[in-house]
């Protein structure tokens, strides 16, 4: 049983990790507005950083990790 907590308190550490980086990047709306564009739309002027892959890779090592964890003491 106590695998199933540590497995489970693992995989929300990295979902809230996950969240907590994405979201210290700053805003997803048009941070700096373009003066060709529109004001009035929520999509970014240029390419976005926001979900970059390396940068979450630490949170989805604790999901994966805490998956096997929380799988294993199912079975044992």
């Amino acid at each position: 049983m106590p695998a199933i907590w540590i497995g489970a308190i693992l995989i929300v550490a990295g979902v809230v990790w996950a969240a907590m980086t994405t979201t210290r990047r700053g805003r997803l709306s048009d941070p700096e507005p373009a003066p060709t564009k529109s004001a009035d739309t929520l999509e970014p002027a240029g390419r976005g950083r926001r979900l970059s892959l390396s940068a979450e890779l630490p949170a989805f090592a604790l999901i994966i990790v805490g998956a096997v964890i929380l799988f294993a003491g199912a079975f044992v």
